[in-house]
């Protein structure tokens, strides 16, 4: 096959298969389309198969990232860990759905942060959805904080999103580092977003909500999973300091946690199983492979000789980082980072560079409902919950939240220098 030939057939599957990711012809789910694509550059010898494997090597950290905290999640849906937080919640909020938002808020800062932004996405939503039942106020405004809080606080440590880790080829600054690069940027990142979110759904938390429910007694089981939570918060912040992989530590932490609760209650593990978003890791695995061929076009060698040419200019590092945030909302921000990754590599850019591209890759996301992986996993918790809300929706609010967040929060880091 003729090398042009060649690669605007890869060009074409990708495109179709990121298309099919976004707006889900037929209604099937997000991880068909990866898969297929995925799959179709192999088989017809678009992407050596050697070259195949070493993509779907990539994605194994973050599939067992994402497979042990969607254990956690399942096992505290299961022994009522959420209702009772949701109670406490509401309780606390004193019948204001202002308040109440903002508790939702601040809650996913600190789950974001400790535990990444998938966290928020898979453990916090059903808990949020239960508190805004009980409190009987429109779920709406509440699940969409939890969607904006997951990318706008991720990467106030270099485990609040998998993304930050891929972009830095699982080689982040030491920790140190890290929190003087991007401790302003990222609380202008949480207090912009949370204040453009508020303003937009002023209308529907000017009322208020239920002011007392009754707090349920907390199950010895969901005390465990309560543990195996914070214990899986505990166990990231130590690997990240030393700089290991993520993806065991928290799968073992998942699936120890997951296994107590069961043999405890001698119950058989398949339900719990059953109401695992399991699509999710086939959907990351083939964004990998899809990447891998891209890159076997060339176009990260033109990316990175652009950029090289970009960095003897002031505006490089935004430019760039813009590119970055629209990218994220066209082909979702974990390939983009994949992609990234390796165009800063080739580019030899500096830190600064570095650090405006990673804003970009996490805070672009919020400009569509399917930017990143965490808002794809948000949009499967909230349809198991019965809730939809739409491509749409999402962008108008996407629209004034993302930039009015990513603005200062580049601006910040910019200034900063280094």
């Amino acid at each position: 096959m003729p090398e042009l030939t060649h690669q605007i057939a890869i060009w074409a599957i990708v495109a179709l298969a990121l298309a099919g990711v976004i707006l889900r012809p037929f209604r099937l789910p997000e991880a068909v389309w990866a898969v297929a694509g995925a799959a179709l550059v192999a088989v017809l010898g678009l992407l050596p198969l050697n070259e195949a494997a070493r993509a779907l090597g990539q994605s194994v950290d973050v599939c067992l990232f994402l497979a042990g905290m969607m254990l956690l999640a399942e096992t505290a849906r299961r022994e009522g860990l959420f209702d009772w937080i949701a109670a406490a919640a509401v309780n606390r909020a004193g019948g204001s759905s202002a308040r109440l938002f903002a508790m939702t808020w601040l809650v996913g800062v600190v789950v974001t942060v400790f535990l990444s932004n998938d966290a928020t996405a898979v453990v916090l939503t059903p808990a949020v959805f239960a508190a805004a039942r009980a409190a009987k106020t429109p779920a709406a405004p509440f699940l969409l904080a939890c969607a904006f809080v997951a990318n706008a606080a991720s990467f106030v440590l270099p485990i609040s999103n998998p993304a930050n880790l891929v972009v830095f080829a699982s080689r982040p600054p030491a920790l140190a580092a890290w929190v003087v690069r991007f401790a302003l940027p990222s609380a202008l990142s949480i207090l912009a977003a949370f204040a453009a979110l508020r303003w937009l759904e002023r209308g529907a938390l000017g009322g208020g909500c239920a002011s007392h429910i009754d707090q349920p007694r907390l199950s010895t089981g969901g005390r465990w999973a309560l543990a195996g939570v914070g214990l899986a918060a505990g166990v990231l912040m130590t690997v990240s300091a030393l700089g290991k992989p993520i993806g065991a530590p928290t799968f073992a932490v998942g699936a120890v946690t997951a296994a107590a609760v069961l043999l405890r209650a001698r119950a058989a593990p398949w339900p719990l199983l059953r109401g695992m978003t399991w699509s999710i890791l086939p959907l990351t695995a083939g964004l990998f492979v899809l990447v891998q061929a891209l890159e076997g076009t060339g176009v990260i060698g033109v990316l990175a000789s652009r950029l090289q040419a970009a960095m003897s200019t002031r505006g490089a590092g935004a430019v760039a980082s813009g590119l970055a945030a629209l990218v994220s909302n066209l082909a979702n921000n974990l390939p983009v980072g994949l992609m990234a990754s390796h165009t800063l590599a080739q580019a030899h850019a500096g830190p600064l560079v570095h650090d405006a591209v990673l804003i970009g890759v996490d805070l672009g996301p919020n400009l569509s409902v399917t930017g990143s992986l965490a808002t794809i996993l948000w949009l499967a918790a909230i349809r198991r919950e019965g809730e939809a809300i739409g491509f749409w929706r999402f962008a108008k609010l996407g629209a004034v939240v993302m930039p009015a967040s990513l603005i200062p929060t580049l601006a910040a880091r910019l200034l900063l220098g280094g």
